[in-house]
C-alpha cells in the first residue's frame, strides 16, 4: 500500500499527482519540475532550472527521512539532446559515485517553458 508523503518545501499543483510516496522501504518521487515553493517557475537558466528539479527531489527525500545518497534511480526527462551535457554539470552536484542508476529520455513536456523534469526512486528503511 502507497502512503503519501506531505512535502511541504514543494508547490502544490492543480494536477492530480501526489509529489512522493512510500511503498515499503521504497520511495518513489514524481517527476518533478522546476519550480519554486512559492510556485514561480525557473525557465531562463538551464543550470537554475536543473538545480529547481533537483531541489525538489532532495526536499521529497528529506521529507520520507532519507537524503540523496539514499536515491538508487533516476529518470530523467530532457526537451532535447543537447541539454545532456549541462545536465550532467549539475547532477554531479547533488550526487556522487556511485551515482543512482539512470535513464535519460529526450521528449516533450506538458509544460512548453519547461526543458527539464526528473522522478526518483530511494531506499529509505522505515524503521531507521
Amino acid at each position: 500500500m502507497a502512503v503519501e508523503i506531505k512535502v511541504d518545501k514543494i508547490a502544490p499543483l492543480d494536477v492530480p499527482l501526489t509529489h512522493a510516496v512510500r511503498a515499503g522501504d521504497l520511495v518513489y518521487t514524481s517527476g518533478q519540475i522546476a519550480v519554486r515553493s512559492d510556485g514561480t517557475l525557473v525557465t531562463n537558466d538551464f543550470a537554475e532550472e536543473t538545480r529547481a528539479v533537483l531541489d525538489n527531489i532532495k526536499a521529497a527525500v528529506e521529507a520520507a527521512g532519507g537524503s540523496l545518497d539514499d536515491v538508487v534511480k533516476t529518470t530523467v526527462f530532457l526537451l532535447n539532446a543537447t541539454l545532456f551535457e549541462p545536465m550532467n554539470t549539475v547532477y554531479r552536484e547533488y550526487f556522487e559515485k556511485p551515482y543512482p542508476a539512470r535513464s535519460t529520455i529526450v521528449a516533450p513536456l506538458s509544460n512548453p517553458d519547461l526543458r527539464i523534469e526528473i522522478e526518483a526512486v530511494a531506499y529509505i528503511p522505515q524503521n531507521r
